[in-house]
């Protein structure tokens, strides 16, 4: 039999502000002026974190962080557009998200001090602690959406992951389960051209990381992950898609403009013309003059919104010292035995004798 076309299909993008400045009006989500300089304050708020973090990490005050900076956009515009009920299940740079989801900044904080405290979801908030391994939590997020519609409720579980983790087959797993039992899941793949060091181009041969939903049986659509109305606009409808059982895979179109994580030097991979060229993108910038020229935002507001990002950070900053300086360093040895085998029995010893730790109750 001759040869017959069986399968066809298209990705569409969508972008709502550009980095000229243009905007398409028709695309505009209905948002108050309150709700647009909400979106701008959580975002430099999330800046303005990763900023002082790096700070404390290189004075020795944190462990490994990794900073967010560049991809504030794609987070906060797909946070913005969850329920009060919907679940976020973030890998470890999700810090913008969390924000918007009432995860207090010093909690975040703790968790960088390596306190597990940190990973606390507070107020009952629906949301899973941050995933190191790369690419699992795809798999965690169908579990939560495909058990939320097996109880009947619209709650949906919104996941984030990078470009690197669709090379995971994890993801690939992820996206088949939910298509093939309608899991209410949104997939948020941060493009942000690195999976640390390997560029995209080293990664895959598709046009695009949101095709590669397609061949799960579900949707795939492209945004510019700098721009934070087209990102609010498009996960406002995947979320309401896969309330009714039609799970969405974005693809933010984005830019890691720090290190992969403290680690990291990427100046030994990537050229200073190209971040200088993504500098030039900045979604923060980019939705400031945005805000500025409708006369949502001025000099005085600019100034209040500053002055309260940094007084809620020092407050945050000396709350971490804090829980830091009243955590018992013995308590690694706690909520592991029942009974402490004879080595760790021999491990806190030693670790009582040299001063350092409170003991541990039996």
């Amino acid at each position: 039999m001759p040869r017959e076309e069986i399968a066809d299909f298209t990705i569409e993008t969508v972008q709502v502000l550009s980095e000229e400045e243009t905007v398409d009006e028709d695309l505009v989500p209905e948002l108050s002026d309150d709700e647009l300089l909400e979106l701008y304050e959580a975002m430099k708020r999330s800046r303005r974190l990763d900023e002082r973090a790096i700070a404390l990490q290189r004075r020795g005050e944190l462990g490994t962080y990794a900073p967010a900076i560049g991809q504030e956009a794609a987070q906060v515009g797909t946070a913005f557009a969850m329920a009060e009920d919907d679940w976020l299940v973030p890998s470890f740079r999700e810090q913008p998200a969390l924000l918007v989801r009432g995860t207090p900044p010093e909690r975040i904080l703790q968790y960088a001090l390596g306190m597990e405290e940190g990973a606390e979801i507070p107020g009952g908030k629906g949301a899973l602690p941050p995933a190191i391994p790369v690419g699992s939590q795809p798999l965690h997020a169908v579990g939560v959406g495909w058990g939320e519609s097996l109880q009947d409720r619209e709650t949906v579980a919104v996941t984030y992951f990078g470009d690197g983790a669709t090379s995971e087959g994890d993801v690939y797993e992820a996206l088949n389960l939910a298509g093939v039992y309608d899991a209410q899941t949104v997939f948020v793949c941060q493009n942000n051209r690195y999976a640390i060091s390997t560029g995209t181009e080293k990664q895959t041969e598709a046009e695009t990381f949101a095709q590669k939903a397609i061949a799960a049986g579900i949707e795939g659509i492209q945004v510019d992950g700098n721009d934070v109305l087209g990102v609010y606009r498009v996960a406002q409808e995947a979320i309401e898609k896969a309330r009714n059982g039609d799970p969405v895979f974005i693809e933010a179109l984005t830019y890691r403009r720090s290190m992969h994580t403290t680690s990291d030097d990427p100046s030994a991979y990537r050229e200073h013309e190209e971040e200088s060229e993504w500098e030039a993108r900045d979604p923060i910038v980019r939705f400031q003059m945005f805000l500025e020229d409708r006369g949502i935002l001025d000099a005085d507001t600019e100034a209040e919104i500053d002055d309260r990002i940094e007084s809620e950070l020092a407050d945050a900053i000396d709350q971490a010292r804090t829980a830091r300086e009243e955590l018992d360093p013995a308590d690694m040895f706690r909520h592991v035995y029942a009974d402490l085998p004879p080595e760790l029995e021999d491990q806190l010893a030693a670790f009582e004798a040299d001063g350092r730790g409170g003991g541990v109750d039996g």
